[in-house]
């Protein structure tokens, strides 16, 4: 049996690991801000603790890092809201909490597993994406980057702590979906949607929707990030967690609709009209 830590464990991604790994027999522990409305099924498991805080407590993370034996940092700040409302703390938390977590990791000699993303990719045409693939990013003047600058960021501390010894393994994810994703009209598309459709409102695409996305359902995603702790092999390495198939934005939206029978239409919005000259 393992102890394992996750940060940001209360979150959807955090809580589908947690359960993952408590069925294979691990203790868990999450560290997180949240609320425990995703994790609440799990509070009367002998084997799971629930430690509501920051990655910026350096007592109590210190602490969790040294009770476990790997770490799953997944704890960050996520959503286009959140990139064009609040960048500073999407650089904050995603760049130099990170650093906390690899230096205390580093200091333990514990196995870091870190959630980065297919952002980082920003704008290449060079599709599918390879993990060793060049970086294509718009101004840094558009706060739409921040996010998948702080990946980066992140990505490059976990691979001069490696050089020095430390265990890591980098996870870009794919456009992850599934159940306890985000509450509604907040957050990732497939949610957005999904509020638009039950109020029969039209499904709101910005531009034409021939913008492409990979998109990975929950269940696969966590049975490879629970195999990247495992495999020794996955150590130092960058591993894409998608698919090569790509889905539009209007694929997406009719689909949802043809799937739900709802009589939502589709709609076409400027993007400057949905996130003003933030976001591109």
């Amino acid at each position: 049996m393992r102890r394992v830590l996750i940060t940001g464990g209360a979150g959807f991604l955090g809580s589908h690991l947690a359960d993952a790994l408590l069925a294979g027999g691990d203790e868990v522990a999450i560290l997180d801000t949240a609320g425990d409305l995703k994790v609440r099924h799990l509070l009367g498991n002998s084997r799971f603790r629930y430690v509501r805080d920051s990655i910026f407590n350096r007592e109590i993370l210190e602490g969790l890092i040294t009770w476990c034996d790997v770490v799953y940092h997944l704890a960050a700040v996520v959503g286009v809201e959140h990139y064009v409302g609040d960048p500073y703390q999407v650089l904050n938390v995603n760049v130099n909490g990170t650093q906390s977590v690899l230096t205390l990791a580093f200091k333990a000699q514990k196995k870091v597993i870190f959630s980065s993303t297919s952002e980082v990719y920003g704008k290449s045409s060079s599709v599918p994406f390879r993990e060793d693939g060049d970086r294509v990013l718009g101004s840094t003047r558009i706060d739409r980057w921040c996010y998948s600058t702080s990946k980066a960021v992140g990505e490059h501390f976990c691979f001069a702590f490696h050089k020095i010894g430390l265990p890591v393994v980098v996870l870009r994810y794919f456009n992850v979906y599934g159940p306890r994703l985000d509450r509604m009209d907040v957050g990732r598309v497939i949610t957005i949607f999904l509020g638009q459709l039950l109020r029969g409102e039209p499904l709101t695409v910005i531009g034409d929707g021939r913008q492409t996305r990979s998109f990975t359902y929950v269940d696969d995603a966590i049975r490879a990030t629970v195999a990247a702790g495992l495999k020794e092999e996955a150590v130092g390495g960058i591993i894409n967690i998608g698919s090569d198939k790509e889905v539009s934005i209007k694929e997406l939206a009719e689909l949802m609709i043809a799937l739900s029978g709802s009589t939502s239409s589709v709609t076409f919005v400027p993007q400057k009209s949905i996130y003003g000259d933030s976001y591109e």
